[in-house]
């Protein structure tokens, strides 16, 4: 196992496709496509080939001595001004994986990497688009009038990669065709926690479940110097004690090791005058569990909450769904051999949930799955100072080729 193989690879990738603000690895524009025939040369060295599905998502497979088949990987494409280490730390360890077995005797079972296409959304607000249309779950019409800020069409770009938006979902049939029996992902935390318990690695025990709404605040605009405090409909400060609840309601259902949160990112308000009280303010909430039974409660703790906050500032409330998945636990089996390649590499094998969702939530339904998590430095990602140390980036895949072993173990035992 060679941790420095895998550095060495992410390291080169990112020369080739970033700049001095970071990684410009945007889904379906000619950076990605530069990096995807970057490893596609890393691939046949290893007199492997890619083939490509009809969702553009990226296929290499080592036949094994039995058809059973361990999927390993994760994603290429990068957000603008990204990090060099999400999403493709995991690529690059499955190329290791690869390397582990592809010089040698023919491994047990079926080794295959894949390098989802859009996992992050980035550039049309899709993300997950390949491995959804994978796992058959994209809704094809609700992304048919995207368009990127350049008013790019989704379908058009798809067009100049090769793959027909109507055709997406044949990866689907594609998909099933593997006799699937695991799939491993490494990626970054992309948040505090592993430092924060000065850990280099961790078991993930699932991706958490998403309720993502916007709530519409009506009051009446009027003027702000002419009108009593006692007298204003502001839907603005109801707005703001809402959000302040919402707050609240994560921190009273959290538990250790099944921590929630909760998001309002989206504040406007009308008329925007220095001189009116607002008349109209829009919150979004995003609220996220592990727990499929307190994200059902945070929900409706939330909805009494702005309920309340109308109430008491004489406006009224509406909610309109933006978006909601469903929690997605990781397989048990897999998360013991997980913890047991984490511990036989550190010591220990902390285990935490997901907040950000990842290609592996789409494969739940489909086969087992697991993930592992490597150190965020300051808890960062999705911008340039992404970084996790040498000495504990080295040791997470280590520990993540463990686990390919043993799950590849695992799996030729039947």
């Amino acid at each position: 196992m060679h941790a420095q193989h895998v550095i060495d690879d992410l390291r080169a990738l990112a020369s080739r496709t970033s700049t001095a603000d970071g990684a410009q690895r945007l889904a379906w524009g000619p950076v990605w496509r530069e990096a995807r025939r970057w490893f596609r040369g890393k691939v046949e060295e290893l007199g492997l080939t890619v083939r490509t599905d009809s969702a553009g998502n990226n296929f290499v497979t080592l036949p094994g001595a039995s058809p059973r088949t361990v999927i390993v990987g994760s994603h290429l494409d990068s957000v603008p001004n990204g990090g060099w280490l999400d999403g493709c730390l995991g690529v690059m360890a499955a190329l290791e994986a690869l390397r582990m077995y592809a010089g040698g005797e023919r491994p047990p079972v079926t080794i295959t990497l894949v390098d989802w296409a859009d996992e992050e959304g980035a550039r049309f607000g899709r993300s997950l688009l390949g491995s959804s249309a994978a796992a058959g779950s994209l809704k094809i019409d609700e992304v048919r009038a995207l368009a990127d800020r350049q008013g790019t069409m989704l379908v058009d770009a798809l067009a100049e990669n090769g793959v027909a938006l109507d055709r997406m979902l044949d990866a689907h049939r594609e998909l099933k065709q593997i006799d699937a029996r695991a799939y491993l992902e490494l990626h970054i935390e992309q948040g505090p926690v592993l430092e924060s318990m000065q850990k280099p690695t961790g078991v993930v025990l699932g991706t958490f479940g998403v309720e993502r709404h916007l709530l519409r605040f009506t009051g009446q605009a009027a003027h702000s110097g002419s009108t009593p405090i006692p007298m204003r409909r502001d839907a603005f400060l109801a707005a703001a004690q809402a959000a302040l609840e919402f707050r609240d309601i994560a921190t009273r259902h959290s538990r250790p090791g099944a921590g929630v949160v909760c998001t309002v990112g989206v504040v406007n308000v009308e008329p925007k005058i220095v001189t009116a009280v607002p008349g109209v303010c829009e919150i979004s909430l995003d609220q996220r569990a592990l727990d499929p039974g307190v994200l059902a409660a945070m929900l409706r703790d939330a909805q009494a909450a702005a309920d309340r906050a109308a109430k008491a500032n004489n406006v009224g409330v509406e909610w309109k769904l933006i978006w909601r998945i469903e929690p997605r636990p990781f397989d048990p089996m897999l998360l013991r051999l997980c913890e047991e390649a984490v511990r036989e590499e550190t010591g220990e094998a902390p285990r935490l949930p997901s907040g950000p969702l990842h290609d592996a939530a789409e494969m739940v339904p489909h086969m087992p799955v697991v993930m592992m998590f490597a150190y965020s430095s300051n808890g960062l990602s999705h911008c340039k100072e992404e970084d996790t140390p040498l000495p504990h980036l080295e040791t997470t895949i280590r520990a993540y080729l463990r686990l390919v072993q043993k799950t590849i173990a695992h799996v030729a035992q039947g």
